[in-house]
């Protein structure tokens, strides 16, 4: 229409690619299409989504921090009991041992840090599916559902995405609007991922993982099958004194093969292909073995 002024384009300045120099996204010139658009909208929705008993109360004081079952060396106390052989002296408690004239100890809680660190694999290979959505898009949620889990607990939640725009991270913290700068944190990401692709090393972010992550914490990995094995160094690593997981998000087509036979392409040449379901028994080994706990996600 004369005489309309057209609205400018939003853009986002990307952090420098080792190999393609300065970039920006134009967010305006992705395609806004449910299961390939990441929204943080669909993220922070989860929350309503995830049942469990409650906000947790922890004992403990500190944020992100839980007491664990076992007595041990924290700041918060358990009881105070009567002295028993073999009891740590330094815990006497003076006013107890005075007011009941026998000794009595300070028994503390064993603190657990109950911090929850979401990795986010956005690179080439995570930016494809056959089904309803992206194998980008479905880990996103898988993760954003652990986290809203860990949020609702009282837990403290990080953020780490890796794709060809670089690294990007939200340190821990605790509470709902933390979680949903994590939502946000992933959506945008998202974005960055589909107009600047690329498959750099998973080492990086698992080296940097490694101090986002507290020692007692759990670290959840989003990736495609195979996507972790060229960093397995960095997730052998990672997963010493933490409980780590990696999730394996798994197209549609990798869980039930269609009939028939297809025509397999690479862009230069073709040919027939009959699809079969891919074993991942000896991937789900070896990941145990790097003290990892694989977890296959399917659509």
């Amino acid at each position: 229409m004369a005489g309309r002024q057209r609205r400018p384009q939003r853009t986002v300045p990307c952090r420098r690619h080792p190999a393609r120099g300065a970039a920006l996204v134009t967010l305006a010139a992705l395609p806004d299409v449910p299961g390939i658009r990441l929204t943080a909208e669909e993220l922070l929705a989860l929350r309503d989504e995830i049942r469990g008993p409650g906000r947790h109360r922890p004992a403990t004081r500190r944020p992100g921090v839980a007491p664990a079952r076992l007595e041990g060396s924290g700041m918060d106390l358990r009881e105070i009991r009567a002295y028993v052989a073999g009891d740590d002296p330094r815990r006497l408690d003076p006013a107890a041992t005075a007011r009941t004239g026998q000794p009595h100890i300070r028994s503390l809680h064993e603190d657990r840090d109950d911090t929850t660190l979401l990795i986010a694999d956005f690179r080439a290979p995570m930016l494809w599916g056959t089904g309803t959505a992206l194998r980008s898009v479905r880990a996103a949620r898988h993760l954003a559902r652990a986290g809203w889990q860990a949020a609702l607990r009282g837990g403290s939640v990080a953020g780490l995405t890796v794709s060809g725009a670089g690294l990007a991270e939200l340190a821990p913290a605790t509470g709902d609007a933390h979680m949903a700068s994590v939502s946000r944190l992933l959506a945008h990401q998202h974005d960055r991922a589909l107009t600047d692709p690329g498959t750099p090393s998973l080492t990086e972010a698992l080296a940097h993982a490694a101090r986002l992550a507290p020692a007692g914490g759990r670290v959840l990995l989003a990736t495609a099958p195979g996507g972790w094995q060229s960093a397995e160094a960095a997730l052998s690593r990672l997963a010493r004194r933490r409980k780590l997981t990696v999730a394996l998000i798994l197209d549609e087509i990798e869980c039930i093969a269609p009939s028939g036979v297809l025509a397999v392409s690479d862009g230069r040449a073709s040919r027939l292909a009959r699809l079969s379901v891919p074993d991942l028994s000896d991937d789900s080994d070896r990941l145990r073995v790097l003290g990892a706990i694989p977890a296959e996600v399917q659509p």
